[in-house]
């Protein structure tokens, strides 16, 4: 089956301002969807309103997972249904370490069908392939980490979870070049095993020499108002928005 999260003429608030107007967009198991735009432009919203996050209103429009209607659903449920958002500032969790977040989410997902030494296995495996120091998954969930330690640790939750649906925010951002070849190349392993339904948001096309997009688009004003393939990115690197984005307008 193919999975479609699909986003119908949505309008988003956030106290008395739009943020999101009228938005349009649709992606299907298998598709690499990129989002660039300057600053506040309303592509973290996105993500996170498809996340569920309560402080961002609906006032119109409509959000689906294959025949389900999101609007109104809690964040686990989304998450149980196989949506995951990898932030660009992932938050601390004193408390609480990374190895009980991780079984509790997976056995959430699973129920019945959670087994757990294939995933202590897993755990292990993926803490070796992102070059991760063992000891953070006894840590409280980045607690302490440095941006570029809670930028794995997404990755290493993506892995573990196993989403039909990847929402990353930036995951770039604050990234070396080392880190970011090794959180790049790990999404895209995790697309050839799983053919997800990828939605990225990013302000360069570094990141996009990794996780190669089937379709980029820009956002102005909360909206999508130009997409293309993956040459859209380096035309906006090597031209700027305005004058990419001023072809939309005429």
């Amino acid at each position: 089956m193919q999975n479609c999260l699909k986003i119908e003429n949505l309008t988003v608030k956030v106290g008395y301002k739009e943020i999101l107007k009228d938005f349009n967009l649709e992606i299907k198991s298998g598709e690499i969807h990129a989002i660039m735009g300057p600053n506040g432009t309303g592509k973290s919203t996105l993500t996170k309103v498809i996340m569920g996050d309560p402080a961002y209103k609906i006032v119109k429009g409509n959000i689906y997972y294959n025949d389900k209607l999101l609007n109104d659903m809690p964040v686990n449920e989304r998450a149980n249904l196989g949506i995951f958002l990898g932030m660009q500032m992932p938050m601390a969790i004193e408390g609480v370490s990374n190895a009980d977040f991780l079984r509790s989410a997976l056995r959430s997902k699973e129920g019945n069908d959670f087994k757990l030494l294939p995933f202590i296995k897993e755990l292990d495996r993926m803490v070796e392939k992102l070059h991760m120091d063992p000891e953070m998954i006894h840590r409280g969930v980045n607690d302490g980490f440095s941006g570029g330690e809670r930028k794995k640790n997404e990755i290493l939750q993506m892995n573990i979870l196993k989403p039909d649906v990847v929402l990353l925010d930036e995951i770039d951002s604050g990234l070396d070049v080392d880190s970011l070849k090794l959180v790049g190349e790990s999404v895209m392993d995790y697309y050839k095993e799983k053919k997800p339904a990828i939605l990225l948001v990013t302000h360069y096309h570094r990141l996009l020499d990794y996780i190669k997009p089937d379709f980029v688009h820009i956002m102005k004003d909360g909206k999508i108002v130009k997409s293309g393939d993956a040459n859209l990115a380096y035309r906006i690197e090597k031209e700027g928005y305005d004058k990419v984005v001023g072809e939309a307008d005429e």
